[in-house]
Formats: structure tokens, C-alpha cells, sequence
């Protein structure tokens, strides 16, 4: 499979127009969205998506051979053709986001009328060459094709040193595509993209090793290694105590500024705390990404969870900030360049049932991680939570592909497998036994 990564590279302050460019640029997109909207009609009929590209380009672009119905190139002369094509994208898109949301608001499959609006927020793509030319291999710097209020001309950019020494340490020798500019907490960046062929592990699920992941709260992560039989392997507590002290202490400062002042100049705060937010989420997802590798881990197993309605509660603050689902999306891209798969299991009552099968545990008031099991045992909630989500894999995938005479025999014997929400660690013990026994007959 292609695996997409991206790098933004910071672009030292400097005598540059990247203002003017952007503003040009911005203007000629908000002005093909008002052509295009109004001769979308003969645009929608062209199903072909590169020939309805060119009929949209024809409509305001003059050639010798082709009379523009629109005055485009007298208002934006001199217009790169690489940008004019990428304000022709952006444009082409929005309008036809905008046509889709209007029929099934009119449909009634959608609350609140669309609307479009001219003041975008499109940034440009320097195409190689003749847009961006590199200025060196060992040096910090790039060219851009710029426009200084008169004249579209090339300008040396200086880059930021660290970042562009971790792309010549990692990407060296691997293409990067065309840099789009992006703007970022005030300053601007090129964003590079880099695309690699990856092969999945396609090891037999009987063979397979496993990282099953509970997240939490109190503890970020809990990983634990298991085989198809229900051997456990390692286990891991994942938890970055200092980092999380520090983004509560900045949320007690928000809180206690928005108490005496409003929430009118708390924005610079808010947006710091974010920051560390998804910076924690990054240590956690790399974390996880190095047990599964340490371990030799097929497939890291995650919770599909959803946290849908108003939170309530004294935890409702650290409810809204955990990040589980950047996480998710953060270890799976990272998984996937080591060639490791990620799946997903229900998250009902993983927590509420203890592994051994003895039933619902009760969670200790006093520290939440603990909880006791029906027969007095103390034990971990996140571990017992972690084997139960390995358990539920490793049901699913045993079960799914037998005949359908086959999987009735087993539910026969290992009744709980027949309702996944409510699968345990002993279950799977029982069917690998269950499936043991089958064949060694």
C-alpha cells in the first residue's frame, strides 16, 4: 500500500512577498468560484474529470486557438500558468462542494443551507522548476517564484536549519512532491510530501502476534503482546506524568484567568494548551508504535470509541482534551510505515468485565486504575481491559472465516463467543483450546 508522509519546513523571517503572492492568489481563486458557479450548469454535464478540468480553463484563459468567454487574464496578467491551474483546482472543488451540499439540503438530508463564500483561505502549490527550485543539497535555502506587487520573481528563501536536517537525515534519496505553503501559529511554511510503497504483514492469524492497546486517561496507554492462543508476551505501561502536569497546570491558569477576566483574551492560552495536548498525543502514539516494533507485533488492536453527547462530571475537563482519536490516526500511520496493520474492536464492556470471566469488577473510588474482581482479586482495570480487547480480535478473526457448520459447533461449546460485546481473555483461552482439541483429533 502508499503510505503519505508530510514535513512542513519553516521559513526564516525575511524581506520576502510572500503577502503580495498570497493575496494575488487568493483573489484570482475567489474570482474562477464566481465564474464557475455561474457556468456550473454546462460544467456539471462533463463527467470526465481532466476534460471538464480543461473546459473550466478554457472559459477564462485566451490562447491563439481559444477565446476566453471570461476576462480573467486582464485582471490577474502575467499569472504563473502552474499557479493558474491550482487556483483553477481549489475553484473547480469548492464550487462543486458547495452544488452537493445544496441538493441534499434540498432534499431535506441536510440541516442549514449551504453557503459559499469568496473569502477563502487557499494557499498556493510551488510546482518544481518553475515555481520552486532547490538551492542546494547542504544548504538551508530554496527559491521561490514570489509576487512583489509588479512582477513575479525568483526570491532566495532561508529555511529553518533543524528541520531541513531531518529531512536529509531520514528522506534523503526519496522524491518529494511540489511544496504547498501553509501558515501556522504566524509564521509560514513548505510543506513537503513524501509517498512509499509499503507491504503489510499477511502473516496467518494462528501465527499472528498482536499489541492490544487500552487508552485511558490516568494512564495514557496500557500495550499488551499476545498469540492467537492467549499467550501473553510482554505488557507495557505507557504514562507521561510531567507532560500531562504541565498542560493541567496551563488549563488551571485558563481557568482561573476566564473567572476574574472573561473568555474575551484567553485565546493565546487556549491555543498553547492545544499544543501540548498534541504534542502528548504524539509520545503516546510513537510509544505504542515502539512496543508493537519491539516486539515484532502483525496488528496493533485499538477501541473504536465514541464519546458522542455533552460530558458531565468532575473528569468532564480532561474528557474533552483527550486526544484518542489523533492518537489513533497518529500510531496507524506510524504502524503502517513498519508494515504493521491496525484494527479495531467494539469497546463495549471491555473495562466492565473482568479477563478471567468472572464477571463485572468494581472499580476502587479511591484510585480509579484499580478495580476488584468478583472473587476479591485486585488487578489493574487498563490490563484487564487491554487482554479483553486482544481477546476480542482474536475471537473475531478465529471464527469468521470457518464454514458456517464448524462455527456453530464451537459456539455450542464456547458459548460466550457468540456475543463479542461481552468476550472476555478466558473465553479465548477456551476457544484455543476448544480449536486445539479439533485438530490434534
Amino acid at each position: 500500500m502508499q503510505v503519505t508522509s508530510s514535513y512542513g519546513v519553516e521559513i526564516r523571517k525575511q524581506n520576502i512577498p510572500i503577502r503580495h503572492t498570497l493575496r494575488i492568489y487568493r483573489s484570482a481563486v475567489s474570482y474562477l468560484i464566481q465564474v464557475y458557479k455561474e457556468a456550473w450548469g454546462e460544467l456539471s454535464e462533463i463527467s470526465n474529470a481532466k476534460k471538464r478540468f480543461n473546459e473550466a480553463e478554457h472559459l477564462v484563459h485566451g490562447t491563439k486557438k481559444n477565446q476566453a468567454r471570461y476576462d480573467f487574464d486582464l485582471h490577474f496578467p502575467k499569472l504563473p500558468s502552474y499557479l493558474r491551474r491550482s487556483a483553477i483546482q481549489h475553484a473547480l472543488g469548492s464550487v462543486a462542494s458547495y452544488e452537493t451540499r445544496r441538493e441534499l439540503w434540498k432534499n431535506g438530508k441536510l440541516t442549514g443551507k449551504p453557503k459559499i463564500t469568496q473569502e477563502n483561505h487557499a494557499m498556493p502549490v510551488f510546482y518544481r522548476d518553475v515555481m520552486y527550485r532547490e538551492a542546494g543539497e547542504t544548504e538551508d535555502a530554496a527559491y521561490l517564484k514570489l509576487y512583489d506587487g509588479h512582477d513575479w520573481k525568483w526570491f532566495r528563501v532561508r529555511l529553518l536549519h533543524t528541520d531541513m536536517e531531518y529531512l536529509r537525515k531520514h528522506w534523503t534519496g526519496k522524491k518529494a512532491s511540489a511544496p504547498t505553503l501553509e501558515k501556522r501559529h504566524h509564521k509560514y511554511f513548505l510543506r513537503f510530501s513524501y509517498t512509499e510503497e509499503k507491504n503489510l504483514s499477511k502473516t496467518a492469524v494462528k501465527a499472528q502476534t498482536i499489541c492490544s492497546v487500552d487508552l485511558g486517561i490516568n494512564t495514557d496507554a496500557v500495550c499488551t503482546i499476545m498469540r492467537a492462543d492467549g499467550t501473553v508476551l510482554g505488557r507495557r505501561f505507557i504514562s507521561f506524568p510531567s507532560d500531562k502536569d504541565r498542560l493541567y497546570r496551563v488549563l488551571g491558569r485558563i481557568r482561573r484567568f476566564q473567572r476574574q477576566h472573561g473568555a474575551g483574551q484567553i485565546h493565546s492560552r487556549w491555543a498553547y494548551a492545544k499544543r501540548l495536548n498534541m504534542e502528548l498525543s504524539r509520545k503516546v502514539s510513537g510509544a505504542i508504535t515502539a512496543c508493537a516494533r519491539e516486539y515484532q507485533a502483525d496488528v496493533i488492536v485499538f477501541e473504536y470509541l465514541k464519546m458522542q453527547g455533552k460530558k458531565t462530571g468532575s473528569r468532564k475537563q480532561r474528557l474533552h482534551m483527550w486526544r484518542k482519536r489523533d492518537i489513533q490516526k497518529l500510531c496507524e500511520h506510524q504502524a503502517h510505515r513498519s508494515g504493521i496493520r491496525v484494527s479495531r474492536v467494539s469497546a463495549c464492556n471491555t473495562s466492565r468485565l473482568a479477563y478471567d470471566g468472572s464477571g463485572i469488577v468494581a472499580r476502587n473510588p479511591e484510585n480509579h486504575s484499580l478495580c476488584t474482581f468478583t472473587a476479591g482479586k485486585q488487578y489493574n482495570c487498563d490490563l484487564s481491559a487491554a487482554y479483553n480487547i486482544g481477546a476480542r480480535y482474536f475471537i473475531r478473526e478465529l471464527i469468521k472465516p470457518l464454514p458456517e457448520t464448524e462455527r456453530s459447533s464451537l459456539e455450542a461449546k464456547v458459548p460466550a463467543v457468540k456475543r463479542r460485546t461481552s468476550c472476555v481473555y478466558a473465553d479465548l483461552r477456551l476457544l484455543s483450546q476448544e480449536l486445539g482439541s479439533r485438530y490434534t483429533a
